[in-house]
């Protein structure tokens, strides 16, 4: 039996664990991105030098080098690409090309979720500011701008008043690949946003998960995630409620099966919110922390999807405690001179470290996921002894620089 070539796209530090499990199971891996010395590259068995984000490039190299499957895990620009690939080679993928482009254009997502009946914040999408500036009177204010094609919280600012729309514009068109944004009302919500990994077998969802999403009020974009928190303290009745709207989405769409990064929240009109959908692992190491926290592991089933290879049983996730993906970051400038855990609060509460910078680094304010300095993942027992933890992190967990 030949081995089975993975190709992954991007090369990002997200994929080192899809790599090594991969490699634990066999399968060659192949990354492919246009920056050569991403890290990613350097444990994988090949790399490839293609724009993860040009479709016919990638379905040429895929078909050259006869890859048995396709992922873009936590890597956001290569999503509907993989699709459109595994499409084209009669691949395995959570869903087609046509669902992808929905999932991965916020404003289609928008329009899809509305058309269905699914609860829905006012939305709309624009190409230009000219456009955008002629429907300030559509939305109830304040409202929510931001790029229809970015992850990681770039480009998305909520603007108060009028006038400081045209430079939010600017901002999510700065950080948009295909120059495309979209305005939507401002959900007031209750309790904390979730943001979790999710997965479906042969169109069910077997694996529901909420989190808490919280973020750092005193950041430079206040929008980042800076600490998910699992199990979520949303009220189980919720939690049943989106789990049930999910199911029906992944119904309409025809997904079938694979991983889900979903991003949800409950308002404080008492109504749940589908708020985001991508058929991919989500960033900050989400399925990483999940699979520790629950002994399930995700990254495998999603290996095992991806080579039509036979899954093990995935079911409804238990978790060993309360754990944290605490986002380590910074919200000054200046270069790194030391990063220090105290070395009890380490032995008792740290689970895994996962920085990524290092003395003499330049660093910047906290202004969207790639400006972090990597991730702790914290254990506690029990909810009240997690929060105390969070409360008192900086006590033991100090940024220095210069």
């Amino acid at each position: 039996m030949s081995q089975k070539k993975l190709m992954l796209l991007g090369g990002l530090r997200y994929l080192l664990p899809v790599i090594e499990e991969a490699h634990k199971m066999g399968i060659y891996v192949i990354t492919a991105d246009y920056l050569p010395n991403n890290i990613a590259h350097k444990y994988s068995d090949e790399y490839c030098n293609v724009s993860i984000i040009d479709k016919e490039a990638v379905l040429k190299t895929a078909q050259e080098l006869k890859i048995d499957g396709i992922l873009s895990h936590a890597v956001d620009p290569g999503v509907v690409i993989a699709a459109y690939v595994a499409e084209k080679m009669g691949l395995p993928f959570q869903c087609s090309y046509e669902a992808a482009c929905i999932l991965q254009d916020k404003s289609k997502f928008r329009q899809f979720l509305h058309d269905n009946g699914f609860n829905c914040p006012n939305a709309k999408g624009y190409t230009n500011a000219e456009d955008a500036l002629k429907d300030v009177d559509y939305f109830n204010w304040p409202v929510i701008v931001k790029p229809v094609d970015s992850a990681g919280s770039k480009g998305v600012t909520k603007v108060e008043k009028k006038e400081d729309l045209p430079s939010a514009i600017d901002f999510a068109l700065s950080c948009s690949i295909g120059k495309h944004f979209i305005i939507e009302d401002f959900l007031d919500k209750v309790g904390a946003q979730s943001s979790a990994d999710i997965f479906t077998v042969d169109g069910k969802l077997v694996y529901p998960a909420y989190s808490d999403q919280l973020f750092d009020s005193n950041a430079a974009n206040p929008y980042t995630p800076a600490i998910e928190i699992w199990p979520a303290s949303m009220e189980q009745k919720y939690q049943d409620d989106l789990t049930n709207q999910l199911q029906r989405l992944v119904t309409l769409l025809d997904m079938k099966t694979g991983i889900y990064n979903v991003e949800s929240r409950v308002c404080s009109n008492g109504k749940t919110y589908i708020m985001e959908v991508s058929p991919r692992g989500g960033g900050n190491r989400i399925a990483e922390l999940q699979d520790m926290a629950t002994g399930q592991s995700l990254i495998r089933a999603e290996i095992c999807k991806a080579l039509s290879l036979p899954l093990e049983e995935i079911s409804s996730p238990v978790y060993d405690g309360v754990w944290c993906n605490y986002i380590v970051h910074s919200d000054k400038e200046g270069t790194l001179e030391s990063f220090d855990i105290d070395e009890q609060f380490r032995k008792k509460y740290v689970k895994d470290e996962g920085l990524i910078v290092k003395r003499g680094d330049h660093i910047v304010p906290f202004n969207g996921a790639n400006n972090s300095l990597g991730t702790l993942f914290l254990r506690a027992e029990n909810r009240e002894e997690m929060d105390s933890i969070l409360e008192n992190v900086h006590n033991y967990v100090k940024i220095n620089l210069n």
